[in-house]
């Protein structure tokens, strides 16, 4: 007798349940994620042909305005964690949770010591015109620069992979730049990554000539 042949039918899945499985983790998501907050100053860094990127972690970061202010951020939240409270405890600060708080997961800070905990008991946008937005003090008479780096340095716990960071204005003065790089000397920290924005590199040089693959000619003795 002949094979009867069975009809064929179309496989069909249900998706109700994965689309609802994807909506729920990317509400999930956007309830959840913690924006970058905004820093307190905004600096226009000098162009170079540098093409090394900045790393996105493992960076002390120092950035110095027009005006020569100097403001401390580092990335990871338990380094600032341990930062802060190493800070509290030895100048005696009075930081409550809140304010301790704000200085992990906030932006850069850039005030004295002194001034620290009203610093942090205000709101990122107080903190623009309550005058205490000073910078960080980097003169001879009152260098709490060095003091930010060695208690950043701590908190880091001999990270070997740490780099030192400095953003600055095109127009900060210079004194004020070789003031920070006389601090980081004292400290006998060599290395330091000055942050540029990337311009073209002239044709015809020999930055350009190494680019391309090109050596210069050398010239015959």
């Amino acid at each position: 007798m002949p094979k009867v042949k069975m009809a064929r039918k179309s496989t069909t899945i249900d998706m109700t349940a994965m689309c609802d499985v994807a909506f729920l983790l990317l509400t999930f998501f956007m309830l959840a994620t913690k924006f970058k907050p905004e820093e307190p100053v905004t600096v226009v860094t000098p162009s170079s042909i540098n093409t090394k990127l900045l790393p996105d972690s493992d960076v002390i970061m120092f950035t110095v305005d027009t005006k020569g202010r100097i403001f401390f951020s580092m990335d990871g939240q338990p380094k600032r964690k341990k930062m802060i409270e190493d800070l509290n405890s030895q100048f005696k600060l009075n930081l409550d949770q809140k304010a301790m708080n704000n200085f992990i997961v906030g932006a850069s800070v850039g005030t004295e010591i002194k001034n620290l905990k009203a610093y942090l008991d205000m709101k990122a946008e107080e903190r623009k015109t309550s005058g205490l937005e000073t910078g960080i003090p980097s003169d001879s008479a009152n260098n709490e620069l060095s003091t930010w780096v060695n208690y950043a340095r701590t908190a880091q716990g001999g990270n070997p992979r740490l780099q030192y960071c400095i953003k600055a204005d095109n127009g900060t003065p210079y004194p004020k730049i070789k003031e920070i790089m006389q601090t980081f000397k004292d400290l006998k920290i060599q290395k330091l990554n000055l942050v540029t924005s990337l311009e073209s590199i002239p044709p015809g040089t020999a930055a350009a000539l190494a680019n391309a693959g090109t050596a210069p000619a050398k010239k015959s003795e």
